[in-house]
């Protein structure tokens, strides 16, 4: 599908491969055949030297920028992404691909299952941040481009950018970590699990074999995108917010009612949630997330990015964020310190918490901007 709009030429597409060899996951589990959804904004240069790749976060997908139909929102990141933003389309070829195990046309529970002609729910593969990345690299294969100008992305998305530093340092010219981390932290693995579980103790959830059901475990992943919503704000953020307002009312009911207005947000963001996404998907994904220890098998993280020394970092923390504190990025900047890489470190002083690479839209769009505008001479 190609589509014209504010930021130009926007092309929607699906790449499949793996069809006559499996791909090899990291579980020892093997996908045939694999699908990427993805979408591209902007041109290829004729040297295709100027590709960027957009890596997206846990809920994320292909649909980084611009508009599908005037009724529908923009795309996740629109606000850096286009013509004189930070990832300027009048100048680089901008992909954005859906990753593996999610719900919005890549291969995940959700696809059909071609050998039981039924979704796989639960028989798909685990999957891990660095097979989402090798997956990646057969994209990028795939539309002949042989080294990516950058590739940038935020939380889990810079995971994936971390993961290709560390498995294809050869190429890439740059890479753009937001809001991460080399590691999930023991805290952070524990709000992942009390996510499943929500899911899990949904009686619609059916050991997720509930594709052929009216009804979903559409409570259960409420509750799961509830949780992690807290974790992406601050106390900061909520209280200017949200504060302690009562919701529709001048006083207390002495009741189990929503009465807070941040009970209802959480609750609105919960259930609108369960519109767009997949219980099982969402399994999948957080688990990939917690599997994820750069430096484990590697020595140390700064052996697993040992053949990174010729890439550019940017590297971006922000001081209210504590879902992925500041701490997380010091010890990334510290491992490349350690094998002498090119580095570049900021922890950007911001109130909105771990959302702050979506909000703070002036700064990225003046850091992003500076630093890729200095890759260029």
């Amino acid at each position: 599908m190609i589509l014209m709009n504010s930021i130009g030429i926007v092309k929607t597409d699906f790449f499949t491969f793996a069809e006559n060899e499996p791909f090899a996951l990291d579980s020892g589990a093997a996908l045939s055949p694999v699908t990427l959804a993805y979408e591209t904004y902007g041109t290829l240069n004729a040297d295709k030297s100027n590709a960027i790749l957009i890596c997206h976060a846990l809920s994320g997908s292909a649909h980084a920028a611009g508009y599908h139909a005037d009724d529908e929102p923009p795309g996740w990141w629109d606000d850096c992404i286009g013509p004189g933003k930070a990832f300027d389309t009048d100048r680089y070829f901008v992909i954005c691909s859906n990753v593996l195990g999610s719900c919005y046309g890549s291969s995940g529970p959700t696809s059909i299952n071609l050998a039981a002609e039924r979704p796989y729910g639960l028989h798909f593969p685990v999957i891990t941040i660095q097979d989402m990345v090798r997956a990646q690299a057969h994209l990028i294969d795939h539309l002949g481009i042989d080294t990516l100008f950058a590739v940038a992305g935020g939380s889990m998305g810079g995971m994936q950018v971390l993961a290709w530093a560390a498995l294809f340092p050869q190429r890439i010219r740059a890479a753009i970590p937001l809001a991460t981390t080399a590691r999930h932290s023991p805290m952070l693995i524990a709000f992942s699990e009390v996510g499943r579980q929500a899911i899990y103790a949904d009686p619609y959830w059916n050991d997720g074999d509930y594709y052929d059901q009216p009804q979903k475990p559409d409570a259960g992943l409420a509750v799961a995108r509830m949780v992690g919503h807290i974790t992406y704000l601050s106390d900061d953020s909520m209280q200017e917010k949200f504060g302690r307002r009562l919701r529709g009312r001048e006083r207390f009911g002495y009741e189990f009612q929503t009465e807070f207005e941040v009970e209802s947000y959480l609750k609105y963001n919960g259930n609108k949630f369960t519109r767009r996404f997949d219980a099982n998907s969402y399994l999948y994904v957080t688990k990939a997330m917690d599997y994820f220890d750069l430096g484990a098998g590697n020595g140390s993280l700064a052996d697993a990015f040992r053949g990174a020394a010729d890439v550019q970092f940017l590297v971006v923390s922000f001081t209210s964020d504590w879902l992925y504190p500041t701490y997380h990025s010091k010890e990334i900047v510290k491992a490349l310190t350690a094998v002498n890489a090119d580095v570049t470190y900021l922890d950007i002083l911001s109130r909105w918490g771990h959302d702050a690479f979506l909000l703070e839209v002036e700064t990225m769009t003046e850091l992003i901007s500076s630093f890729l505008g200095r890759l260029s001479h």
